[in-house]
C-alpha cells in the first residue's frame, strides 16, 4: 500500500559547496510572513495506530493569529464542520457532526482523547504556518550537524500548479530528535509556499500526506468567517 509512495525517480543530490538550499527556505518564511489569511482545499492522509486511514478532504478558511475553519466536502466524514480560534470558547474545538442523531454540536477539548481520536496531531498545528516552521527547524537542524542529505527532483505539476519537488533524508536514527526520517515536498514556484509534503518514519514508511488544493492567499476574510453564528454553518 505503501510503496506507490515510496518509488523515486533518478535524482541529482546537491551538495552544500555547490548550491545554497537555504535559498529556498528562505523564500518560504518570506512568502509566508506576507500572508494574513488563506483558503484552500486540504487533503489529509494520516498513519494512526500502525494503519493508514482514508485520505480526507477539507475546505479550510485560516485567519492570523490563528483562527480556523474546516468543512469536510467529501466522504468518510462530509458534512463536518470545525472552528477553533485560539483564545476563545475556553480553548475548546466546535464542531458539527451531521452523521450524528441528525446533526449535534459539541465543544472538545483539542488534545483530548475524542478530539485526537484518528488523528496524530491536535488542530492547533493545522495550517501552512505550522507546516513552514517544521520543515525549517528540521532543515536548519540537519544543516547545522551535517547530517541532511538534501536531493533535487526538479519540477512536477500538483493541483495545476507548478511546483518544485525536493527530498530531505535525515539519519536513520530516531534518538537525534529529527520529525522524521525522510521528507518530501513539493513547493509552489510561484508561491513560494509547500503546497504537497509526503513524511516517513524511521521505517521509511509513510505516516502523513497533505497537500493544499486550489490555496488562494489574502483573500480578505474576516471575523464573521470564524463567528459560528455565519448563516452559512451549521454550528
Amino acid at each position: 500500500m505503501v510503496s506507490a509512495f515510496i518509488f523515486i525517480l533518478p535524482t541529482t543530490v546537491w551538495t552544500y559547496e555547490k548550491v545554497s538550499p537555504e535559498n529556498w527556505i528562505r523564500d518560504m518564511e518570506e512568502a509566508y510572513v506576507r500572508i494574513d489569511n488563506y483558503t484552500a482545499i486540504f487533503h489529509k492522509q494520516e498513519r494512526v495506530n500502525g494503519k493508514l486511514l482514508e485520505e480526507e478532504t477539507i475546505f479550510i478558511k485560516f485567519k492570523r493569529p490563528f483562527k480556523i475553519y474546516m468543512k469536510w466536502i467529501k466522504d468518510p466524514y462530509k458534512g463536518r464542520e470545525v472552528l477553533y480560534v485560539e483564545g476563545w470558547n475556553e480553548n475548546r474545538m466546535m464542531i458539527y457532526e451531521g452523521r450524528v442523531m441528525g446533526g449535534v454540536t459539541v465543544n472538545f477539548d483539542p488534545k483530548g482523547f475524542i478530539a485526537m481520536k484518528g488523528n496524530r496531531h491536535p488542530i492547533m498545528d493545522s495550517g501552512i504556518g505550522n507546516l513552514v516552521k517544521l520543515i525549517r527547524e528540521n532543515f536548519r537542524k540537519g544543516i547545522r550537524n551535517g547530517e541532511l542529505e538534501l536531493k533535487e527532483h526538479g519540477e512536477e505539476t500538483i493541483y495545476g500548479r507548478k511546483t518544485h519537488k525536493v527530498e530531505l533524508i535525515f539519519p536513520k536514527d530516531k534518538t537525534k530528535g529529527y520529525y522524521c526520517y525522510r521528507a518530501i515536498i513539493n513547493i509552489d514556484v510561484e508561491k513560494n509556499l509547500p503546497l504537497k509534503v509526503q513524511i516517513y518514519d524511521w521505517n521509511n514508511i509513510l505516516i502523513e500526506n497533505y497537500g493544499y488544493e486550489i490555496l488562494k492567499l489574502n483573500v480578505g476574510l474576516t471575523d464573521n468567517d470564524f463567528d459560528p453564528k455565519n448563516l452559512q454553518y451549521r454550528f
